[in-house]
């Protein structure tokens, strides 16, 4: 019977030494900017991916991180399609006023060369 209470004693301690891996690992992984998913945590900290899946608070811990960092991209990428949509504004804008501009080019053009004419005649 102690020898049960051994073999219980070893493997709680061997877990909650590798749940203290697996928060490191999670730690050092996010402030490195680096994803953190199932495989990666399993690689740094020398922890199965069946333990990462099977242990429910390390498992509760990576798939929040991961789901943050879906939605940081997302985010982003919300960001780079409102600067999209601005710059074609803009760029909507200076077209119109380039189209006005050419107009006003034109309209002044042809005063000019009417002007020539008047010019021409009087001399």
């Amino acid at each position: 019977m102690s020898d049960m209470k051994g073999l219980k004693k070893n493997w709680q301690e061997r877990t909650t030494e590798a749940r203290e891996k697996a928060n490191k690992s999670i730690s050092e992984l996010s402030a490195q900017g680096k994803s953190v998913n199932f495989s990666s945590v399993s690689k740094l900290s020398g922890c199965s991916k069946n333990f990462l899946y099977n242990d429910k608070e390390i498992r509760e811990k990576i798939e929040n991180r991961r789901k943050y960092e879906v939605q940081k991209e997302m985010n982003q990428r919300a960001k780079f399609d409102v600067n999209t949509s601005s710059k074609d504004v803009i760029i909507t804008a200076k077209d119109k006023r380039i189209a006005k501009l050419e107009t006003e080019n034109r309209r002044l053009r042809d005063e000019v060369e009417r002007l020539r004419g008047k010019l021409y005649e009087m001399n």
